[in-house]
């Protein structure tokens, strides 16, 4: 049986920070998050929980409110 890639994406976080009026340069210095991670997350590429929890710390939100998972 072949391995399912399960898929992503970051819409919810997107549109939280649209709703909060912030940035992408805004949260990458809040939470001191590489660019290139950034770039991943646009793409919708997996990242690591580490940057997910420090997204959510900064945003006061939780895991599900930034991200999506595709089935």
């Amino acid at each position: 049986m072949p391995e399912q890639r399960i898929k992503v994406n970051y819409k919810p976080l997107w549109k939280m920070l649209i709703d909060k009026n912030k940035t992408k340069g805004d949260l990458r210095r809040d939470t001191k998050i590489a660019a290139s991670t950034f770039t991943k997350m646009t793409n919708n590429e997996n990242v690591s929980l580490d940057v997910l929890v420090r997204i959510c710390v900064a945003l006061e939100c939780g895991l599900d409110d930034i991200v999506e998972i595709e089935k």
